[in-house]
């Protein structure tokens, strides 16, 4: 669901911007180092995770279209929902700037569609609500977690993904696209975001349900007393960090041919036999703008492994590296981020005593 910089007018854009970086402030406002430091390897190796779950785009069956992991609702359920948004900050940062997958000019649009709705809304309106609930307690306390954390995740990754699918078509609204009139758009973008979200929500339950097994305390309003680790939390770290190397450097390798549903829902995927929906021009659509052009014009200087692949070259080691290193960058500006925001809070704490 990254937006491309056509899709935006520059008014919009910098509104988007103005909004996600007022959430990024007042999301660092709140970082307390001490949790923060404790949740430092956790944060690394989430963040690298989703960052390679990206990257897989998965067939959704029949429709000629794919969806890949937003991530906002595992981040918010193992972080917390501040870190878990400035987390995905850092992943469509380091996409946008180094990948070139979404427009630099879209970057904040594309972290209040992708990361707001998922760490925000789904937290505070659906995970901790269903996760302090008394559902399911006669499956024991143990199976109740379970039935919880599949619940919470399932409706959260389906109901934030439909608001961020609404928001892009709001916002190319808003930008006067009219090759994309809003009825039309979202009737095509709501019902494929629906699915995408849907299989996301299985995702996220698999792996928060393998964390719920490993380390309970690891959840985000889980007890630990809820059930003894089935692992250390250095074993759990490295499970990760290991299925994080494999989905980026070698699942990587089998993701979907077939557009995603942004993409999907523009320009159809007609060559495969599947409906052309709206029927853009992939050549020429939207708005060009100075604004625009400057964003490509940083991008094409940033950007060295541009969608994920060596530049001129269909290697597929180009996708490999690209995983590994997005990972492992990712890994490491977020913990910076994390350090750099406690280290801040820190000192305007001393400031005023």
């Amino acid at each position: 669901m990254h937006m491309a910089d056509a899709l935006l007018a520059p008014a919009v854009a910098a509104t988007m911007y103005a909004a996600s970086a007022v959430t990024v402030g007042a999301s660092v406002r709140t970082l307390k180092k001490d949790e923060n430091m404790a949740k430092l390897p956790t944060m690394a190796v989430t963040s690298a995770l989703v960052f390679a779950g990206q990257m897989i785009n998965y067939t959704i069956p029949g429709t000629g279209s794919s969806g890949h992991l937003c991530g906002g609702m595992l981040l918010s359920s193992l972080l917390g929902p501040q870190a878990g948004f400035l987390s995905m900050v850092v992943i469509l940062a380091i996409q946008a700037l180094f990948f070139a997958d979404g427009g630099l000019l879209a970057l904040g649009a594309n972290c209040w569609n992708m990361a707001f709705y998922g760490c925000f809304v789904g937290y505070y309106l659906l995970w901790r609500p269903i996760m302090g609930s008394k559902l399911f307690q006669g499956l024991g306390a143990k199976g109740a977690g379970r039935a919880k954390i599949i619940l919470a995740s399932v409706l959260g990754c389906v109901i934030t993904l439909q608001l961020g699918a609404f928001s892009v078509v709001l916002e190319t609204s808003l930008s006067g696209i009219t090759e994309l009139p809003f009825g039309t758009f979202a009737g095509i973008m709501q019902p494929i975001h629906l699915a995408i979200g849907l299989v996301e929500g299985l995702i996220t339950s698999a792996v928060l349900v393998f964390v719920y097994e490993a380390r309970p305390e690891l959840i985000m309003d889980v007890a630990s007393a809820e059930g003894e680790s089935r692992y250390s939390l250095k074993t759990t770290i490295v499970i990760l960090a290991v299925v994080a190397a494999i989905v980026g450097g070698g699942l990587s390798l089998f993701a979907s041919a077939n557009p995603d549903g942004l993409e999907w829902s523009m320009f159809g995927n007609a060559e495969s036999g599947y409906s052309e929906n709206m029927g853009l021009d992939e050549e020429n659509y939207g708005i060009s703008s100075g604004a625009a052009e400057v964003a490509s014009s940083i991008q094409d200087k940033t950007a060295f492994l541009p969608d994920y692949a060596f530049a001129g070259s269909d290697s597929a080691a180009g996708t490999s590296v690209s995983g590994l290193v997005g990972s492992a960058i990712v890994a490491a500006v977020a913990i910076a981020v994390c350090m750099a925001g406690g280290f801040f809070r820190k000192k305007k704490e001393y400031a005023n005593a």
